[in-house]
C-alpha cells in the first residue's frame, strides 16, 4: 500500500507541475460520423484521396477524424463543439477543410486559456486503409494542432454502418491543461 500511496502522490505533483493554470488538467471526447457518397473527393485525417471511389458528406470537407479532434478539444476546454462553433448557420466555414476547421479550433482553445497536451484519435472503417499514410496523416494532424496526435484505425468486422461501408467514423481523446 506504502508503494501505491507513493507513486499517487508522485504523479499529483506532476500534474499540477505540468497544468501550469488555474484549471488543471481536462479531457474531452469528440465523436464523428459521416455518410460515404458518390462524386464526392474523400478527405480524411488531414489528406485527400483521390483515388478512394467515395467521399465523405458534410457541411465541410467531412474528415471525421479531424471533426471528432476538434470536438474532443472543444469538449476538453468547455467551448462547446463542432456543430455550436462552425455549424450550417455558420456559412463561411461551408467546404472548409478539416485542417482549416481544426487549426481554428486549436486557436480557440488557446485563446479561452488552455495549452493542449495531446490528442488521440482513432478512424472507424473499412477504406481507406491509413497505415501507408499514417505518418503523412499524423504530420498534417500535428501542424493543425500544435501538438502531439496519435492516430490510429480499426474496422468493425462488417458489424455496422462502417462494416457495411456506408460511412466511416472518428473518436477522439483530447487533454488540455
Amino acid at each position: 500500500m506504502a508503494i501505491a500511496s507513493a507513486r499517487l502522490d508522485c504523479c499529483s505533483g506532476m500534474i499540477s507541475s505540468v497544468a501550469g493554470s488555474s484549471y488543471g488538467v481536462r479531457t474531452g471526447v469528440g465523436v464523428d460520423v459521416h455518410r460515404l457518397a458518390d462524386g464526392v473527393a474523400l478527405h480524411l485525417a488531414g489528406l485527400s484521396w483521390p483515388d478512394e471511389p467515395q467521399g465523405l458528406e458534410g457541411h465541410s470537407d467531412g474528415d471525421v477524424c479531424a471533426h471528432a479532434m476538434c470536438d474532443a478539444l472543444l469538449s476538453a476546454a468547455g467551448l462547446g463543439d463542432l456543430g455550436t462553433n462552425f455549424g450550417t448557420s455558420e456559412p463561411e466555414w461551408a467546404g472548409a477543410s478539416g485542417v482549416a476547421l481544426l487549426t481554428e479550433t486549436a486557436a480557440r482553445v488557446r485563446r479561452a486559456g488552455y495549452e493542449i497536451g495531446n490528442v488521440a484519435v482513432q478512424v472507424i472503417g473499412n477504406r481507406p486503409r491509413l497505415g501507408p499514410r499514417r505518418d503523412e496523416a499524423t504530420a498534417a494532424l500535428q501542424e493543425a494542432v500544435g501538438a502531439p496526435v496519435s492516430l490510429s484505425a480499426t474496422t468493425t468486422d462488417g458489424l455496422g454502418l462502417t462494416g457495411r461501408g456506408e460511412g466511416i467514423a472518428a473518436i477522439a481523446t483530447a487533454l488540455v491543461h
